[in-house]
This record gives structure tokens, sequence and C-alpha cells, in this order.
């Protein structure tokens, strides 16, 4: 062979080699997620009630996180970016497969949602009517004695008989159980109830249950009705900003006033707040869709979390020092309730 055609099976090789790394770089799925800043997006698009549009002037911003399995390439930009971070394939999806995952996320979102809808409405003095099925089950533990026998998305409806009309309702009624005590339970697929009998695992050193996720599956009913769809949206996070959106609309009191209004946050029957995770990107989304208000859930940290977590913060800590670094000009409201944050834009220009 002569010299020059081995410099040229010499190139070819190399050039080879490099679009083999490139496309590993580039494609090749590794066991961990990015989590990244995603969208702030105008709620007015998302919930519809008859005879009631939105009379405000300015908007009330859901936020979102953007998820995507890391490759080579951007694992390294991922480091290399301050407000980027790396999350365990397992510690994002639970260990479920994508397709529950997606799945469990959407359970999550209805469940925030009909919520929204019964605070806003009580808010507002108008009426409202709730019917509890049951509770949703997220996922199955691996200690669980069910295991098998309830899936991912079945409705628990009744516990030795007894139907409760609160999530709160089961748990206790469990946890008075005995680890080991047989407990039959009555559950929902696919239309059909099927029940199945086996024995709690200890949860805890003092509380006994099932080995389940679970999140509250319930009917609401509004005169007139309220048509609320998420998109692509999933989990439990918009639940705040969802009320805030029907109580304008079913109100007709623009708490906007002309403002871009962003935030985050559970919203529970009670009308309480509660923490979500990935709000420091939620903070630049928002800040990126030229919001001016954030509101942040605020929960103060036992002594005990204080105790075993160094350095703790809340998620209003977070969204602070996130928008002292990546937001100027935003304002971080704490809130603990949906009251809360009604008083704030009451009461503040």
């Amino acid at each position: 062979m002569k010299r020059q055609d081995r410099r040229i099976l010499r190139w070819i090789g190399v050039i080879l080699a490099l679009v083999l790394f490139v496309g590993w770089a580039l494609l090749w799925p590794l066991n961990s997620y990015i989590e990244a800043p995603g969208n702030a997006s105008n709620l007015r698009s998302f919930v519809k009630i008859k005879g009631h549009p939105d009379p405000g002037k300015g908007s009330f911003m859901i936020t979102s996180v953007a998820l995507q399995q890391a490759r080579p390439a951007t694992y390294v930009m991922a480091k290399m970016v301050p407000y980027l971070s790396i999350e365990k394939a397992d510690d994002v999806t639970g260990g479920q497969s994508s397709a529950t995952f997606d799945r469990v996320q959407k359970f999550y979102m209805q469940s925030s949602i009909n919520e929204a809808i019964a605070v806003a409405f009580r808010q507002a003095g108008r009426p409202v009517h709730k019917k509890y099925l049951g509770i949703y089950v997220l996922q199955v533990q691996p200690n669980s004695k069910f295991k098998g026998a309830i899936r991912v998305g079945d409705t628990i409806t009744k516990v030795n008989g007894h139907h409760f009309n609160t999530a709160q309702g089961y748990q206790k009624y469990i946890g008075k159980q005995k680890v080991g005590t047989p407990l039959a339970v009555t559950y929902r697929r696919n239309g059909h109830e099927h029940t199945t009998t086996h024995r709690l695992v200890r949860l805890t050193s003092s509380r006994s249950g099932i080995g389940i996720m679970l999140t509250n599956n319930m009917q609401v009913t509004t005169k007139p009705r309220v048509v609320v769809d998420p998109g692509q949206l999933g989990g439990p996070s918009g639940g705040l900003m969802f009320t805030l959106q029907i109580y304008q609309q079913i109100s007709g009191h623009d708490l906007q006033r002309g403002r871009k209004v962003a935030g985050t946050g559970t919203i529970d029957a009670d009308g309480h707040v509660g923490e979500i995770g990935g709000i420091d990107k939620k903070v630049i989304a928002a800040h990126r869709a030229g919001a001016t208000i954030f509101f942040a859930p605020y929960i103060k940290p036992t002594k005990l979390i204080l105790k075993y977590e160094e350095g703790h913060q809340t998620n209003y800590q977070l969204a602070k020092k996130t928008a002292k670094k990546y937001a100027p000009g935003m304002k971080v409201v704490p809130v603990t309730s949906f009251k809360q944050a009604v008083h704030y834009l009451e009461n503040t220009k």
C-alpha cells in the first residue's frame, strides 16, 4: 500500500472516530436529568369560565421547570452553568418509567386544579360541590404487601368497607391499625371495582400503612363550569396561581391591575400554600417573561429540619437569593396562603 493511501485511510479513521465521539456526546442517554428554567405562561389561555372573562389587563403566570435526560455534552454544560442542576433519574422519576411518571404528574395536576377551583369559588362566595372519590395511587413502595395488586392510577375508595372524604381520613384510620394486620382495600380501575386484602407494613417507628404515595381524586362541580386545560404541564405546583386566576375571573375583581404576576406553590383545601421543587429555575423563567412580582411559598422550618439539614433554605429564601442574582427588579413575596396573596395584590401598587 502506498504511503498516500495509508495517509488517506488514517484521516478517514480519524474523521469516523470524531463523528462517533460527537454522536456519543450528543445522543448517548445518561442515568440523570438536567433541570433548567422552563416557561412562564399566561393563565388566561388555560382557564375558561363561560360568561366570566378575565377582567385584568395584566397577567397571572404559571411557571415551569424544563426537564430533559442528560447526554454527555449537556451534562458538561450543566456543570458549567450555575442555575442548571443535575439530578439522578431515580430522584426525578421515583424509579418509574417515563410513561408512568408523566401519568403521575397529570394526576397531581388534576388534583391541584380541583383544589384551586374549590378554594377560588369559596373565597368568591360562590357555591361549589366537592365529591370525594378516593385517593389516586401514585406509587406503590417496594416493601408494600399490596405491590402487584394495586397499581399506579388506581383509585382507592374504601378500606375495610369504610369510605372517607379526605386522604387524611384514610391515613388516620389505617395508622391506627397494627403492623401486620390484614386490610381489605377496595379500588377502582378502568371503571371497575375490585377488593384485595393484604397485611399492613411499617412506615415509621410508630405508624403502619399500605405503602403507597397518594393524592386526592375528587369531582368538583360549579355553576358556571370551570374548564382548565393545562396542556403538557404536570405536577401540583401551579395550585396557587390557578386559584388566583380562577378567583379573578369568577369574582370579576381585577387583582392584576396591569401587573405581570408569577409564582408557584401547591394549594390545599383550606387555601394553604405548600413548597415545591425547582423554584430557582421558575424565578428565572418568570423574569425572562417580564414578571415583576413572584409569589414564593414560605413554610417556617422546624428545629428538627434545621438540626439535620445543614444550610436548609426555604422556597422563599432560595427564590429571593436567585432573584437578587438573576432577576433584578423582581419583587419576591413570601406567602403561606391564598388569602395572603390576595391581600398583597389588593394593597400593593
